[in-house]
């Protein structure tokens, strides 16, 4: 299976051909970029589960295929930021084509959590290299992770749950939010019941 950097250089060529053929392929008009805002939504909702559940994943079902998800954690996770990246530039083709549809559509508030969102997912893909990790240091590179991890998985469950009402195809999208929290979760409670090994004097 392709890994590390090769592994980024493919998936990210994949989604931006994907957003360019579907915005091409609908003429360059309002609903080609909508449906490639949806599709990378789709890529990045599914980069980010497999780079968020893969240390998990890889204690709970440990296999090859876990075990490469976990090796390839860092690169699954710069693909995400790229694949979000695409999407967002999407969104931005849409504001400057019909600004009344991408008001009519989004709001501030929206905004405000997607756009710190993105500002996670910048700082954790700029520290996803050794050099700016170590820079950063240990510590700090591990709570930038997590609680940079945990508000991107809050911005997914609010960007999904408020539209699983009006179209279920996004529930099985929601499945996946919640599935990933669930993944994460049980592994940390395993984590914590494992019994503290005592040397002898």
């Amino acid at each position: 299976m392709t890994n590390g950097w090769r592994l980024v250089g493919i998936l990210s060529f994949l989604v931006a051909a994907m957003a360019a053929g579907l915005v091409v392929s609908h003429g360059g008009d309002v609903e080609g970029i909508r449906v490639a805002i949806r599709a990378t939504a789709r890529t990045s909702l599914l980069l980010f589960v497999m780079a968020f559940t893969a240390s998990a994943l890889a204690e709970l079902i440990p296999g090859a295929a876990t075990r490469w998800q976990r090796r390839n954690r860092r690169y699954l996770g710069v693909s995400f930021a790229v694949s979000h990246f695409i999407h967002l530039g999407a969104i931005l083709a849409l504001a400057s084509v019909d600004q009344a549809l991408f008001w009519k559509l989004t709001n501030i508030s929206t905004i405000l959590l997607a756009g710190t969102a993105y500002l996670f997912i910048a700082a954790m893909a700029a520290t996803s290299f050794n050099r700016t990790a170590a820079w950063l240091g240990p510590r700090k590179w591990r709570l930038l992770h997590l609680v940079g991890g945990w508000y991107i998985w809050i911005s997914f469950a609010v960007a999904v749950g408020k539209r699983v009402p009006l179209d279920r195809f996004y529930w099985p999208m929601a499945a996946l939010v919640l599935a990933a929290a669930i993944v994460r979760l049980i592994a940390m409670l395993r984590r914590g019941r494992r019994p503290v090994a005592i040397s002898a004097p």
